[in-house]
């Protein structure tokens, strides 16, 4: 008989990869969005993985966090821990940093 693997609540994806994401900071983005998973002790809950491109250049670093399918643009590492506390732990969405398909709703 298989084992059950448990399902993450959240899968957040950052870019990490294409043409400006990489260069604008994505790794950064991903590193502090993962220490704050990592040193809450949520890694059980959340997962945090790098992506390759969106396909949406010049507006990154962007993440993206399923289920919700929630976009956001422009995020920096000083963001990880307003979007693990306000999205991930309190299901709300960081408004300051959706993405619309066009840049941010709101600046």
């Amino acid at each position: 008989m298989a084992a059950i693997m448990d399902v993450f609540e959240k899968h957040v994806f950052v870019c990490f990869s294409g043409k400006t994401c990489s260069q604008e900071g994505g790794v950064e983005v991903f590193d502090a969005l993962r220490k704050e998973v990592f040193e809450r002790g949520l890694k059980t809950r959340f997962r945090i993985n790098k992506a390759g491109c969106f396909d949406h250049c010049g507006n990154g670093p962007m993440v993206v966090v399923y289920p919700e399918s929630v976009w956001y643009a422009h995020v920096k590492p000083e963001d990880a821990r307003e979007i693990v506390e306000e999205h991930l732990l309190g299901d709300k969405p960081v408004e300051r940093l959706f993405y619309d398909g066009r840049g941010r709703i709101r600046e």
